[in-house]
């Protein structure tokens, strides 16, 4: 009896080792192409950069002027420059980032965005970071509330037929099939998932994607704005591809969705590959030759390569040496003040090829600045 039972055990002892080898080799492998950076241009360097001076712009600041409350572009750059602090073990950076977050419990209190909408109810995703990295309960109240009422049935002038129609079928009545929700709706999720460990909330953002995925992805991997707007438009994509790697950086490996997703993850990853431009940028119309290089959607196809090859689900020498080449170029968009340049303003949807070939390019815009931190703490990770 006493034989069989270690020969078990040493079976088990030998594939784990076997694993872990493995793993150890993937990682050197991957992280070989995000070794000997440039001086400057090292993520502990630009994530530092930026980060500082996120802490010195106004809330509600996107680079266009001021709004009443917190919206999604500074949620994601708050999140970003947390997460960036907790790779770089920075306690005073991370103080600096929850002395932001205090007043909003008190004097600031109106800035605090009603979680009735995906751009308003990502701002969770803060909090609960906040609560992962200093464990105060108070945090993780604000955080799961916002991320329960995302799945809380619609009310007053929100409680369409659509939104309940969404709801009823167990999505969320936020849903509004937009590209740009496939990042707003599973950061929240993904971040109450991994500050609780409560499964609902990670099964809830797959369940969401796998139906966005059926809805908007196209043949070529990449995906339309909406249903009704069959253009390629690179920060949507790009909402879509960081949405994708942060939800698959959490996801259980058991889960039904997980297959489904990184199908549609690889196939946009292996599309992106080839439209990315010779200089590491990608463009405004990701397909369209003729638009211009564009800095946020190139911070978020980074952001997703590098998470991909980091965690093994692409192979290091096919995308590492477009991820490196995408954050080398990404980087030197930068001024001065640690602005990034070349950002596209805030877009609606518009089934007008022109419209977006025209929006406005900004500089200093937290759709822009975001990106590069995510990327940071990814190449840190």
């Amino acid at each position: 009896m006493k034989k069989p039972t270690l020969y078990r055990l040493m079976a088990v002892l030998f594939f784990t080792a076997a694993v872990n080898t493995g793993a150890v080799a993937q990682s050197r492998k991957a992280n070989a192409y995000f070794k000997d950076l440039p001086k400057g241009s090292t993520p502990q360097e630009v994530g530092k950069r930026v980060a500082e001076h996120f802490i010195e712009t106004p809330h509600g600041n996107v680079g266009h002027g001021p709004s009443k409350f917190i919206i999604y572009p500074e949620t994601c750059a708050w999140y970003g420059s947390l997460t960036f602090a907790k790779e770089t073990k920075d306690k005073t950076l991370l103080d600096k980032l929850e002395q932001r977050f205090i007043p909003l419990f008190t004097t600031e209190s109106s800035l605090v965005p009603q979680a009735v909408h995906v751009d308003y109810t990502v701002f969770g995703a803060v909090p609960l970071e906040l609560y992962m990295q200093t464990k105060d309960e108070k945090y993780l109240t604000l955080g799961r509330q916002i991320a329960d009422q995302q799945w809380s049935a619609p009310e007053g002038a929100r409680a369409t037929p659509e939104a309940m129609e969404w709801y009823h079928k167990g999505y969320t009545g936020q849903t509004r099939l937009w590209i740009d929700d496939m990042y707003m709706i599973t950061a929240v999720q993904a971040q109450a998932y991994r500050a609780t460990n409560d499964p609902k909330y990670i099964e809830r953002a797959a369940k969401e994607m796998v139906m966005y995925l059926d809805s908007l992805q196209r043949p070529n991997g990449l995906f339309y704005h909406a249903p009704d707007v069959p253009y390629f438009w690179g920060r949507g994509n790009g909402w879509m591809a960081a949405g994708m790697s942060e939800l698959l950086r959490s996801l259980p490996e058991n889960n039904p969705d997980r297959a489904r997703i990184m199908k549609g993850y690889k196939t946009m990853m292996a599309s992106l590959l080839k439209y990315q431009a010779a200089d590491g940028m990608w463009r405004q119309l990701v397909d369209d030759a003729s638009s211009w290089p564009e800095t946020s959607c190139t911070g978020m196809f980074t952001f997703a390569m590098i998470t991909g090859v980091k965690n093994g689900w692409l192979d290091a020498a096919t995308y590492g040496p477009a991820a490196r080449k995408g954050w080398l170029k990404l980087i030197t968009y930068l001024d001065e003040d640690n602005n990034i340049r070349e950002v596209c303003e805030g877009t609606n949807k518009k089934n007008d090829h022109q419209y977006y070939l025209d929006r406005g390019r900004v500089t200093g815009d937290l759709h822009g600045q975001a990106p590069v931190l995510w990327c940071a703490t990814a190449l840190l990770r």
